[in-house]
């Protein structure tokens, strides 16, 4: 099978994010990375991409340019990933869907509700992939979690408790660092820091685990350190279509903590307990009974954990081969195998809802209000 082309905007050299999506995309075979636009200094960008082995008439100064190189092309990319400041993510996303594209967009999607609904529209119109990257999600066992619910092994979800809590940014004396500031800069960031940045990925866990939705929310923010205008802590309270109750935390002041992403499924007859610096366990318990551990690459599991495992039980599998899940669905996608656990743009847009409404909700002390996005409300 022919690889895929791909191209990425942004994720350049010193970036957090942009090896773990080169590693994601190219462990498989899947996709060959073609053409990229990967500084927002032209020359570094272009020198850089060059040293990865992109062309150097592939290698482009910014994500206008490479819009226009590759559009015309017989060999332009299937797909593009988006991997730039929050603030620039609706613009590069509407482009390229428009210029139809298949897209892989960071979190999150948009910064605004309105762009989060524009875009769901514009995927089904163009009947291009809108994929958001939420990759925890592609871990083997949070998806053998997932088909143990929707099987009923928990039996009906009655509670989800989930962190996502870090001490990374508990030093105010760093607070100033360009890696650390613009993510509580409203101008950069959006309406929201720690909760856009980290705790949607929390909320987003919830109702991919369960299959449900987030229909109501109630919001408590916090500036730990009083210099950044965005929260850097932040609790919510939550409750599902299906009537299961939330509860999220989420910090990056919690200093001690290391990822500190915990997820726990408390169902009528069952728990499951998964946390990301443990990624290859599943902690299962049924009422009355002792817990056990669900290993990755045993025997008996779920065929969507068996699908994304690449390497025999004991040996870990981590964070780039999440992301590689992630590429795997897209590229199955592509092919026209649909794989309904991968993230669309509808998660894009529920998350960045959610992040709204919380914003609003805790500037109103903790009101209870709608969490989706107008356009999924019925």
């Amino acid at each position: 099978m022919a690889k895929l082309k791909w191209g990425m905007i942004g994720g350049g050299e010193g970036s957090q994010i942009g090896p773990a999506h080169r590693l994601g995309a190219l462990a498989d075979g899947h996709f060959d990375l073609t053409a990229g636009a990967l500084d927002h200094r032209p020359e570094e960008g272009r020198a850089y991409a060059q040293r990865l082995g992109i062309a150097a008439d592939r290698a482009y100064g910014d994500w206008k340019e490479m819009l226009a190189g590759e559009r015309n092309r017989e060999d332009r990319i299937d797909l593009v990933t988006i991997a730039t400041p929050n603030s620039t993510h609706f613009e590069i996303t509407k482009a390229f869907l428009e210029a139809g594209f298949h897209v892989l967009c960071e979190k999150p999607m948009t910064v605004s509700v309105e762009e989060g609904e524009e875009i769901v529209r514009l995927a089904e119109k163009s009947g291009k992939i809108c994929a958001v990257n939420y990759c925890y999600t592609a871990y083997p066992m949070v998806r053998q979690a997932r088909a143990m619910v929707a099987n009923g092994e928990i039996g009906k979800v009655r509670l989800v408790v989930t962190e996502f809590s870090h001490g990374h940014h508990g030093d105010a004396t760093d607070a100033d660092n360009p890696r650390v500031r613009w993510r509580y800069d409203p101008a950069l960031a959006g309406v929201s820091g720690q909760f856009a940045d980290c705790g949607i990925h929390a909320l987003n866990m919830a109702s991919f685990i369960c299959n449900d939705e987030v229909e109501k929310l109630s919001a408590d923010f916090a500036s730990c350190i009083e210099s950044r205008e965005l929260e850097d802590d932040a609790m919510i309270n939550f409750r599902m279509s299906k009537g299961t109750v939330g509860r999220l935390w989420t910090s990056s002041v919690a200093i001690g903590r290391q990822h500190g992403f915990t997820i726990q499924i408390f169902g009528e007859t069952g728990g499951l307990k998964w946390f990301s610096e443990q990624p290859n366990q599943l902690l299962y318990t049924k009422i009355g009974g002792r817990t056990e551990i669900i290993e990755k690459g045993e025997g008996g599991l779920h065929d969507e954990a068996t699908r994304l495992s690449r390497v025999a039980i004991a040996h870990p599998e981590g964070f780039p081969l999440a992301v590689a899940n992630i590429y795997c669905d897209i590229a199955d996608a592509i092919r026209g195998e649909v794989r309904p656990s991968l993230p669309t743009a509808e998660a894009g847009a529920r998350s960045m809802a959610a992040v709204h409404y919380a914003v609003q909700s805790a500037k109103e002390g903790g009101t209870w209000l709608d969490a989706r996005p107008p356009m999924f409300r019925k």
